[in-house]
């Protein structure tokens, strides 16, 4: 047997009648036509069925359908309390005339709790008190205390009862409606996460990628103009090399946008499309000194994230040492773990204080961009520097050990 699921209204731990309030109306409908069909029967029980017990059965019945007609009513102001006013003169009518309908005000007191304000709630319901007391006085001989003590009983748990449906339902309210706003707050604040994620990635990438090759297309151009006249042939292998920077550039911006690899990892996966990137990176370079490259270990194949990460960290050093360093030699090394890969950028040049770079954030966005590369997966970057030293930029990502991807 399968356990059936608790309804929505019915909290697990809430064990209380008044819990499922909204069986409230079907359930107080119910006990109305019972209490008229129980009154009415004994009504013509004892006066049979002469032009009073006519009157009484259309009242009777007009109640029962006044009662039952609550969700046809016109969306007036108004209405409703016309409504429930005219079952309460009905109620009482039949009360005058039969004192068994006395019965049937308490879920016409839910009614008028419902509609009316609260103030003007129990006033009424205190003049149905009255009203069921008196009716119920006419047909005893001697005066009975619990027919008035009955009926003030019902009546004041008639409103405790509602009260206390009326708190619990705006308590509900209020912390659903508080609990919208904070999904809606927190659903805003994602976004704008987001979104400030995705524009610092953009900024980034643009500038390791383009913009690098952007400042290299103007180093070219500028020592062809410089060897134009003296050294034609050098000035011409410029421009080409310039010619096809270009075409990558443009390349790139595609990828970028498109949110791919670089045209340097054409080859995918495979583990020669890495070093050949960086070769191809070294070689585009605009350095006053050759750049060496070197691979150690045995290549494996990368993710192709960590393997864009790398390339670009590659071009955002080199640019760093051209633009910066003044070296004499430079020296790329790829070194392939067990567990990681590692990048290292050295150069001999001059040097720089990296506490002074990160408190005033001069050299622009490369050293920040690669550190936050790094970081975005899973991988660590790190700067040595000092005046006089030359700088190394390290870099290094975890990657899938090979007996592990089998």
């Amino acid at each position: 047997m399968c356990a059936s699921t608790p309804p929505p209204e019915e909290a697990v731990g809430v064990h209380g009648i008044l819990a499922p309030a909204a069986r409230l109306d079907r359930w107080l409908l119910v006990v109305l036509v019972v209490l008229l069909t129980a009154s009415a029967v004994r009504y013509f029980d004892r006066h049979g069925l002469d032009a009073a017990g006519l009157a009484v059965l259309g009242g009777a019945l007009l109640l029962g359908l006044a009662y039952a007609s609550r969700g046809a009513l016109p969306r007036h102001r108004w209405w409703p309390t016309a409504w429930v006013l005219g079952m309460v003169l009905l109620w009482a009518a039949l009360t005058t005339v039969a004192p068994s309908f006395a019965w049937c005000a308490v879920p016409i007191a839910f009614a008028v709790l419902r509609v009316l304000p609260f103030g003007w709630a129990v006033g009424t319901i205190v003049v149905m008190t009255g009203l069921l007391t008196t009716a119920w006085q006419r047909i005893s001989d001697d005066f009975d205390p619990v027919r008035v003590a009955g009926p003030v009983g019902v009546g004041l748990v008639t409103v405790l009862a509602y009260r206390a449906l009326d708190l619990e339902s705006r308590a509900r309210q209020e912390l659903l409606d508080r609990l919208v706003d904070a999904q809606e707050e927190l659903a805003e604040q994602q976004r704008r996460t987001g979104a400030l994620a995705e524009r610092t990635r953009l900024s980034r990438e643009i500038h390791d990628s383009v913009g690098q090759e952007l400042s290299s297309i103007n180093l070219l151009l500028q020592a062809a103009e410089s060897d134009w006249n003296a050294h034609p042939a050098r000035a011409r292998a410029h421009v080409r090399t310039a010619a096809s920077t270009a075409r990558d550039g443009l390349d790139e911006v595609r990828r970028v946008v498109r949110d791919l690899a670089p045209a340097d990892l054409a080859d995918g996966d495979s583990p020669a499309s890495l070093p050949a990137a960086l070769r191809r990176v070294a070689a585009m370079t605009p350095t006053s000194v050759p750049v060496e490259v070197r691979i150690d270990g045995h290549p494996i194949g990368v993710p192709p994230k960590v393997a864009v990460a790398l390339v670009r960290t590659a071009r955002g050093a080199l640019a760093n040492v051209h633009e910066h360093a003044q070296a004499r030699r430079v020296a790329l090394t790829l070194t392939y773990h067990h567990d990681e890969v590692v990048l290292d950028v050295r150069d001999d040049g001059t040097g720089f204080d990296p506490g002074h770079v990160r408190a005033n954030g001069t050299r622009g966005h490369g050293l920040a961009g690669i550190r936050q590369r790094a970081a975005a997966l899973g991988g660590r970057a790190f700067v040595e520097s000092a005046a006089g030293e030359g700088t190394t930029v390290s870099v290094r990502f975890p990657i899938p050990r090979q007996d592990d991807a089998r």
